[in-house]
C-alpha cells in the first residue's frame, strides 16, 4: 500500500514552483513596464497612497458626516476590521518573509517606496477588499464608487513593483473573509 502522501502531495512539485515563480517574475516585469510611464506611474502612485489609509478614513469620517449616529455602527464595524486586518497582514509577512518583485531584480523600475519590508500578502489589498465589502453591505449606493476603487489599488501594488500576483490575490481573499466574518458577527446579511 502507498503513503498516503503519495496520492496527496503536501506541497507542489519543485519543478511547477520554480515555473509559477519564473511566470509570476515574468507578469511582475511586465505588469511594471507601466511603471515607466509618467501618467501611469503618477496616477498609480496616489492611488496607492490613497489607499494607505487616507481614503478609507476620509470614507468613515464622510459616513459619520452624511448619516450622523446611524454611520456609528458600520463606521466601527470598520474600524475593528481594519485593527484585524493589520494585525493579520503583519503578522502573515512576518512569518513568510517573502521579498517584493523590486528586491529580486533590479529590473523592476521602483517609483513609491514599500511601507514593510516583506510583500505577502498585500495590505492595501486586503484592506481595500475588507473595507469596500463592509462599506457597501451597509451602503450599497456606494458600490459603483468603491469597487473600482478597491481594484485600482490592487493593480496599483504590481504596476508600482511592490508586490506579486499572488500577494495581490491573498490579499483579496484574506480581506473578503474578514470582512464576511465582521458581517456575520454582527448579524449584517450579506
Amino acid at each position: 500500500m502507498n503513503p498516503p502522501d503519495q496520492f496527496f502531495p503536501l506541497a507542489p512539485a519543485p519543478g511547477l514552483l520554480a515555473r509559477y515563480s519564473d511566470w509570476e517574475l515574468r507578469l511582475a516585469l511586465r505588469l511594471n513596464q507601466a511603471n515607466h510611464r509618467r501618467t501611469v506611474s503618477g496616477l498609480f502612485g496616489l492611488v496607492s497612497r490613497l489607499g494607505d489609509g487616507v481614503f478609507w478614513y476620509v470614507l468613515m469620517a464622510v459616513l459619520l458626516l452624511y448619516d450622523g449616529p446611524a454611520a456609528l455602527g458600520p463606521v466601527l464595524l470598520m474600524v475593528g476590521a481594519g485593527l484585524s486586518c493589520t494585525l493579520l497582514y503583519k503578522w502573515l509577512k512576518a512569518r513568510t518573509s517573502r521579498p517584493r518583485p523590486c528586491q529580486r531584480t533590479p529590473a523592476i523600475r521602483l517609483t513609491t517606496l514599500p511601507l514593510d519590508q516583506f510583500s505577502f500578502p498585500s495590505g492595501h489589498t486586503l484592506h481595500a477588499v475588507c473595507f469596500t465589502l463592509l462599506a457597501c453591505a451597509h451602503y450599497p449606493a456606494l458600490t459603483p464608487l468603491l469597487a473600482p476603487f478597491a481594484v485600482l489599488v490592487a493593480i496599483s501594488r504590481m504596476i508600482l513593483g511592490l508586490h506579486w500576483l499572488s500577494d495581490v490575490v491573498a490579499g483579496a481573499s484574506i480581506g473578503s473573509l474578514v470582512a464576511m466574518a465582521f458581517l456575520y458577527g454582527a448579524g449584517v446579511p450579506g
